[in-house]
């Protein structure tokens, strides 16, 4: 579990077949092989550790991790190349502060940013549009962020520069895809009331709006 604020600003090492590696610091401190960690809003399990010079007593200075062919094609993670920054946050301990709100890294589906920030428009599948309020909670690429307005085809947010300065988010223009999140509390709500609540549209038209979700 996560809580959507980003501890470091890493970057893509190496991609070689379903292997990922990423530069990082803040996050490799204490981190040992089966941590989770997540990146760009996705969930990954830590499966090797080292540094650039190969000393095994030194801190380490990269990570990675293995992507299956499900992670890949739901997410945003194969757009990445050696030398893309991603937003890093390892899971949330019982004692800190939650400082943004419960974040699975589970990707729910694939976004298009429609506005850079600090004006933030994202445009997202209709069948996820039914979990987006005004003033509640999204995760965009890892980013717990705060709903501005609800729109009929995704949702705006304003994002403050320290926001902008340290995630990817000052780095996305107009056409990007971000990985997008909903609050998971609003899924399990509406699990609950199923039965009284109309259907959900299919996801094809979804597809036909953002593109496919294949990365």
């Amino acid at each position: 579990m996560f809580t959507g604020i980003v501890e470091e600003l890493g970057e893509v090492a190496a991609r070689e077949g379903s292997r990922l590696r990423i530069s990082a610091r803040a996050v490799l401190e204490g981190a040992r092989i089966g941590d989770s960690t997540a990146v760009n809003g996705c969930c990954l399990t830590v499966v090797a550790l080292g540094d650039e010079a190969g000393d095994p007593d030194a801190a380490p200075t990269w990570w990675e991790a293995d992507v299956s062919d499900e992670t890949w094609s739901r997410t945003c993670l194969g757009d990445l190349a050696v030398g893309d920054p991603v937003n890093l946050e390892r899971p949330v301990r019982l004692q800190d502060r939650l400082g943004g709100h419960l974040v699975q890294g589970h990707v729910d589906a694939v976004g298009v940013l429609v506005d850079p920030a600090p004006d933030l428009r994202v445009r997202m599948p209709a069948h996820l549009l039914r979990y987006v309020v005004e003033k509640g909670s999204v995760t965009v690429d890892g980013i717990s962020l705060t709903v501005v307005a609800a729109l009929d085809d995704g949702f705006t947010v304003a994002v403050i520069p320290h926001t902008a300065a340290v995630t990817t988010l000052g780095h996305k223009g107009p056409g990007d895809r971000v990985n997008l999140e909903v609050d998971v509390v609003a899924k399990y709500v509406e699990r609950l009331l199923a039965g009284h609540l109309p259907a959900v549209p299919p996801t094809g038209a979804d597809e036909a709006a953002i593109g496919p979700s294949t990365c």
